[in-house]
């Protein structure tokens, strides 16, 4: 479109003329002028004078946004109240099963707590490994061992599961959480006397399998509420200094308790509980303790459910607020969890 441009220099002004044809003669409904000041290579200044040259009033037309960039508005605005909820809440995650095994599910988890850390919540990783366990097992050509689903754990054993929870899981997830843009730090049941552990009561069939003795968070809070991410691997020590494997399920529930979360999240290879396990169009959305206890004797809720829903409830009974138990399989099931009214799996209430 033709566009005239006319800079006349007076002794006290230098106007500056926009044609009705320009593309800007729209911001130029009447004839206006406007005045700014300039400097010339004169030792003195003239104000710059812009006058629109016709009584033209040509409006612009909004452009609409592109589908996809409406959509991601409208999902954003959506959270919103999800946020506000949220926001400055400590939520424990306990990261495993296959969304630790298939990379694309990893760097979906790695991406929603990232997410979760910069809208303002507070979130903990405590992690297992037990796939890596048995792949580094193998390797040593010693073959893994399990007695009523607990990883029988000799002297060997232990030293293995220490050097693959802590020196790689760990910092592997670290790195991924750093590189995606937040800041994690890796931790063990060790650091900072963080867990204290003891044996389980049939450690004479487990070897070093521990339970948790006490926990103190104090080294927890000052990287919570700077904004950091922990990463807690399961592993931690007795008084004397003996290295114990410790349920991740369990680490994450006393976590939570200890830090007084308002989320626990289970990431798991099943939808959550079911009504009836061998349909998987019968999961239980919402349940409170009593019930839950219902159905574990009512024979519904049983096998490797069992220490999950045990360890929900331990946490409930501490003081948090809801414990849910997600289907890890599933792309963002996190976000899904958080950010809906219906959530993803099954969510217990205290």
């Amino acid at each position: 479109m033709a566009r005239s441009l006319n800079l006349s220099p007076s002794p006290s002004t230098s106007t500056l003329s926009l044609s009705s044809s320009s593309k800007y003669s729209y911001l130029l409904k009447t004839p206006t002028t406007l005045s700014f000041p300039f400097s010339s290579h004169h030792s003195h200044s003239h104000p710059l004078t812009i006058r629109s040259s016709s009584s033209a009033t040509t409006t612009a037309t909004p452009t609409a946004p592109t589908s996809s960039n409406q959509f991601r508005v409208d999902i954003l605005s959506e959270s919103l109240p999800y946020i506000q909820k949220f926001r400055g809440k400590t939520v424990v995650v306990k990261y495993g099963g296959a969304a630790m095994k298939r990379p694309e599910l990893k760097a979906s988890v790695v991406s929603d707590l990232v997410l979760l850390s910069c809208v303002g919540l507070r979130p903990v990783l405590v992690h297992g490994g037990g796939p890596e366990i048995n792949h580094w097992l193998k390797l040593l050509n010693i073959e893994p061992l399990f007695h009523e689903g607990l990883r029988v754990t000799d002297a060997k054993t232990m030293e293995i599961v220490s050097m693959v929870l802590v020196g790689k899981v760990n910092k592997d997830l670290v790195s991924l959480i750093n590189k995606a843009g937040a800041t994690a730090v890796g931790l063990s049941g060790m650091d900072g006397r963080l867990l204290m552990a003891k044996p389980t009561p049939n450690s004479a069939q487990l070897g070093f399998v521990g339970e948790v003795a006490r926990i103190d968070p104090t080294i927890l809070q000052p990287l919570v509420n700077n904004g950091h991410i922990p990463v807690i691997a399961s592993v931690a020590a007795d008084e004397l200094g003996q290295s114990y494997n410790i349920n991740a399920d369990t680490v994450a529930g006393e976590v939570a308790a200890a830090l007084g979360a308002e989320k626990l999240i289970l990431l798991t290879d099943v939808a959550g509980i079911l009504e009836n396990k061998d349909d998987p169009g019968s999961l239980v959305r919402e349940i409170d303790i009593k019930g839950v206890k219902k159905l574990i004797e009512e024979k519904k809720v049983g096998g490797g459910m069992i220490p999950k829903v045990n360890c929900c409830v331990a946490s409930l009974s501490q003081g948090v607020r809801t414990a849910s138990i997600i289907d890890g399989r599933v792309q963002h099931s996190l976000l899904h969890e958080i950010m809906s009214e219906e959530g993803i799996g099954t969510m217990i209430t205290g």
